[in-house]
């Protein structure tokens, strides 16, 4: 398969994906939340990392997602309690979790190759370098691992 095909494979997945609950945020006039929980995630991988000294661990995506679990219900929290709006509990746990994580990462991981900018912003354009054989075919995981996402987005 080409190379620029698979890219665009993978983006057109994850589009999909996030397409049923980008618009289910924004129409509860959430958009915010998607922004702060891409952020704060990485306290999760942090606090996984530490745990299993792997990056190559499943667990950090299980930590990223608990501590994306954590963030809404904390903006949910401060949300019930009537002294700070949305917008406004949003800016207090996204900037609380996410500079967490930058502390632990430049504290205790500075040796590390886990950094914002391998976390945060990845390059769809490297994600065809990354192969599996399936059936004796080689598929870039990337897509693999989108297209399941995009069914358990369906399901």
């Amino acid at each position: 398969m080409n190379f620029s095909l698979e890219i665009q494979l993978i983006a057109i997945m994850v589009a999909s994906a996030c397409s049923i609950l980008g618009t289910f945020l924004v129409l509860k006039s959430m958009a915010m939340v998607s922004d702060a929980i891409t952020h704060t995630i990485l306290l999760g991988i942090v606090v996984a990392f530490f745990a299993v000294h792997d990056l190559n661990s499943p667990l950090l995506i299980v930590g990223a997602g608990i501590v994306g679990v954590l963030t809404v219900y904390l903006v949910e929290l401060l949300n019930s309690t009537r002294l700070v709006k949305e917008d406004s509990a949003i800016g207090v746990v996204f900037p609380l979790l996410f500079s967490i994580a930058v502390i632990l990462i430049s504290r205790y991981a500075g040796n590390v190759h886990l950094d914002v900018d391998s976390v945060l912003l990845g390059e769809l354009a490297f994600a065809p370098f990354n192969r599996i054989q399936i059936f004796g075919f080689s598929i870039a995981k990337g897509l693999v691992a989108t297209f399941i996402v995009f069914l358990l987005k369906k399901v």
